[in-house]
């Protein structure tokens, strides 16, 4: 199939039906039917058996929704490329869908992914090990027992890390879980442990933007809320967003907050954490509130992964993300420009999710392929961000946009002009409320991106 058709699907999936949960590919072409059907000849019947002679070699870091992505189709579309796929762990555990761990609705398992078939299909090399540095002008990774690789071009896709919390320390009391494992199956027990009545509350906190999709903390917070309505009668739950308000969706999670969970849910905007104490339970916030909880769902502040900083490619969002050329995701640090940043820790006015990082990696696989055949990125990229959120334990809401490239689009906060992805208002839309249809679909969606990552 045709890349920049293939591509630009995204504009007709972003209205079509059958809508995605947050985190997943935007250009998906499975969101239409005629194009799955030309996806599965191209890119799920096909076995792409590795290069015996590559014209050139591209070690991509991480193996998150990003990572795997961009490394299958760079094989699907690159005219002879080696891709060596380097990830710590042997298997991945989806973030999307991990809140309903602690519900009791999915199991970690469930989640589960491993590089099989990227190996056997695809002919990706999977290196498990540990980066820990990479040379951005000589194209070099170096591993953490010593082995030095070698490439044309390198993809980073380390995902996410958090700030540093005063107060907490490596203590597990308050866990985030915002990255699915251990901690999600630790705050779904410290949950289903917890004592239930008056003056039991759950406390979850929501960092300062931007961070791992946007919808999320909403999200989990009303899917907490009619579990303890269920299980835990009479226990509140204790909302603490360190933005001025509700940052997306504002309108479903507003009416879920006041309306729906209203009984349960206590909503207090401008509550930036200061300091936190795991002897007393407790979350002490920047204007000198202090909240006490049963259960402290504690997700801090987010910047790139720890690998980005250490490249010295941590070079936008006040050093906290890498800022990168959208049309083809090269990091925009002088002298990097053979390293490509994408998902969760690049900068660019999309939001972090799966999803993104799904689109990212298919526009950067496309502009790599196009510049080591010789050509240049395509100079009109188009995204797609679509997310469910679960809204009780049977019910989702949906919001969908669209991003086109604007070579000179002014930013309201800054003043400054430069390249950027721009929301198309026109492809912009939200559901009105909540229902179980949504909720169905979001599990079909769910299996079909999953699918176009990582089989």
């Amino acid at each position: 199939m045709d890349r920049r058709i293939f591509l630009g699907s995204a504009v007709a999936s972003a209205v079509g039906a059958t809508l995605t949960a947050c985190g997943g590919g935007g250009s998906d072409p499975a969101l239409d039917p005629a194009a799955s059907m030309e996806r599965s000849r191209t890119t799920t019947s096909t076995v792409v058996n590795p290069p015996t002679s590559p014209k050139s070699r591209v070690i991509v870091i991480g193996g998150g929704m990003g990572g795997a992505t961009v490394a299958k189709y760079l094989r699907l579309w690159g005219d002879a490329i080696s891709v060596t796929l380097v990830e710590r762990m042997p298997t991945y555990t989806s973030n999307i869908m991990s809140s309903l761990v602690l519900s009791g609705q999915r199991t970690l398992s469930s989640l589960s992914y491993n590089y099989d078939t990227l190996r056997s299909k695809y002919g990706i090399t999977t290196v498990f090990g540990e980066v820990v540095a990479i040379d951005p002008v000589n194209v070099a990774v170096t591993l953490a027992d010593g082995t030095v690789l070698k490439a044309d071009r390198i993809v980073m896709a380390p995902g996410i890390s958090f700030d540093t919390v005063p107060g907490l320390g490596s203590s597990d009391k308050m866990p985030h879980a915002w990255q699915a494992g251990p901690q999600t199956a630790l705050l779904a027990s410290q949950l289903k442990a917890m004592t239930a009545g008056l003056n039991h509350n759950v406390v979850l906190t929501i960092p300062k933007t931007p961070y791992r999709c946007p919808p999320g903390p909403y999200e989990r917070a009303c899917l907490i809320a009619d579990w303890l309505k269920v299980n835990k009668p009479g226990s509140k739950l204790l909302v603490l967003d360190a933005n001025p308000g509700i940052v997306t969706e504002v309108d479903n999670f507003t009416r879920a907050f006041v309306d729906l969970h209203g009984a349960v849910v206590e909503y207090h905007p401008n509550a930036e954490i200061a300091e936190v104490s795991t002897d007393t339970m407790s979350l002490k916030t920047t204007a000198g509130a202090v909240f006490h909880g049963d259960v402290i769902n504690m997700i801090p502040r987010q910047r790139a992964g720890a690998l980005v900083t250490t490249a010295g490619l941590n070079n936008a969002t006040e050093g906290r993300f890498a800022g990168v050329n959208v049309l083809s995701y090269a990091s925009t640090v002088s002298g990097a420009g053979k390293v490509h940043i994408i998902g969760d820790a690049s900068a660019t006015t999309q939001p972090k999710a799966g999803h993104i990082a799904n689109q990212e990696a298919k526009v950067c696989a496309d502009a790599i392929s196009r510049i080591l055949s010789g050509g240049s990125p395509d100079p009109a990229p188009v995204t797609n961000s679509a997310c469910f959120s679960t809204i009780t334990m049977s019910q989702a809401s949906w919001l969908t946009a669209v991003f086109q490239y604007n070579p000179a689009w002014t930013n309201p906060a800054t003043g400054t002009t430069g390249p950027a992805m721009v929301p198309v208002a026109a492809s912009s839309a939200a559901s009105t409320g909540w229902n179980g249809d949504n909720f169905a679909e979001m599990g079909t969606w769910f299996k079909t991106l999953m699918a176009d990552s990582f089989a």
